[in-house]
């Protein structure tokens, strides 16, 4: 064999490789169950902890290869939209309604503390974020137009209801809420950063409020999540629920600088989407009930890669590995 067949030969073989390392993949890890996922929180490669309907609670040590489920005594029929885990020990879960609860374990689940409860009328929490160990913060349905907010300073030991003076005005529109999806719809970082759905969908962006350029007008309508890359520029994705194969306005761009400036990307996510992460600057992955989408290029243009639907979608807090969870007990790993 010449030279020059066998340098030929090894780089077709290279630019294969490399093509090979570029393809995103789902990778399936359980499936089957009745439960619906929507809380998840991945604490390093290895830990992850999932919340669903019927009190359910999952966590696993070994990067999802064994799931140990578990149901919170005394809360067998909550429904636990999202989670905060800290490590292979501690966590919080958020159960969304009449009353909206927040529990807290530090044995692994074996035992959870009520450090949150609110039994007003028309409580329905929604999802929250913790920027650190300690500063965590909660959202909720508007009670009275009004924007739910809860906080935290100590790690969700206790939790104090606050409009955050801030940002401002809080009121909404009839029938402007937000969307139980995937707990993501909220960011806590140099300002609380959040967006609403239904019949109206903005972005709140601590006294900044920009309606977004996203389907709306009626109730399965408008943004489901907000992601932040460094406080510099974000994603936002939703759409229509209820026609969840239809791209038309299902997510926004926007940066941060004096004013919030937002655009629409030139390729859209294929359909509704629940919950939009960044990877890394430039690589995003978005997720939905009609399937899963990765970007390279800061979301601008979207790839789609998998027709199974998830609810949301997570990066480990310490490493790179991102997992997925939904409907049927769903949890899977994205491999790039």
């Amino acid at each position: 064999m010449s030279l020059n067949k066998t340098f030929t030969i090894c780089c077709f073989w290279a630019v294969v490789s490399t093509v090979q390392a570029q393809q995103a993949s789902i990778i399936s890890l359980q499936s089957g169950s009745k439960k619906s996922i929507r809380g998840l929180s991945v604490v390093n490669n290895q830990v992850l902890w999932v919340s669903g309907n019927a009190g359910t609670v999952g966590r696993s040590v070994d990067a999802g290869k064994t799931i140990e489920w578990m149901k919170v005594k005394g809360y067998e029929k909550t429904d636990f939209r999202d989670i905060e885990a800290f490590d292979e020990q501690t966590a919080i879960i958020m159960g969304i309604s009449e009353p909206g609860i927040i529990l807290k374990t530090r044995d692994a689940g074996q035992n959870w503390q009520l450090v949150f409860k609110d039994t007003a009328k028309g409580m329905f929490l929604d999802a929250m974020h913790f920027m650190d160990e300690k500063r965590g913060i909660v959202v909720g349905d508007p009670l009275q137009n009004q924007v739910y907010l809860a906080a935290t300073i100590d790690g969700g030991e206790s939790w104090i209801k606050t409009t955050h003076d801030k940002a401002g005005n809080l009121n909404v529109n009839e029938g402007e809420a937000f969307f139980a999806s995937s707990g993501t719809n909220i960011h806590l970082g140099n300002e609380i950063v959040f967006v609403s759905g239904g019949k109206r969908s903005r972005l709140f962006y601590g006294k900044q409020q920009l309606d977004l350029p996203l389907v709306q007008g009626k109730e399965s309508t408008g943004a489901n999540s907000i992601a932040l890359y460094r406080n510099k520029k974000g994603v936002i994705v939703g759409g229509d629920f209820s026609k969840d194969t239809i791209s038309a306005g299902n997510c926004a761009l926007f940066t941060v600088s004096k004013d919030i400036k937002l655009s629409t990307p030139l390729t859209a996510p294929h359909g509704y989407r629940s919950c939009v992460i960044y990877i890394d600057q430039h690589k995003l992955i978005t997720c939905g009930t009609s399937g899963v989408d990765v970007s390279k290029d800061g979301g601008k243009n979207w790839k789609f890669i998998s027709s199974v639907g998830y609810h949301v979608v997570q990066k480990a807090k310490t490493g790179n590995a991102v997992y997925l969870a939904g409907g049927d007990g769903r949890i899977a790993k994205l491999a790039w």
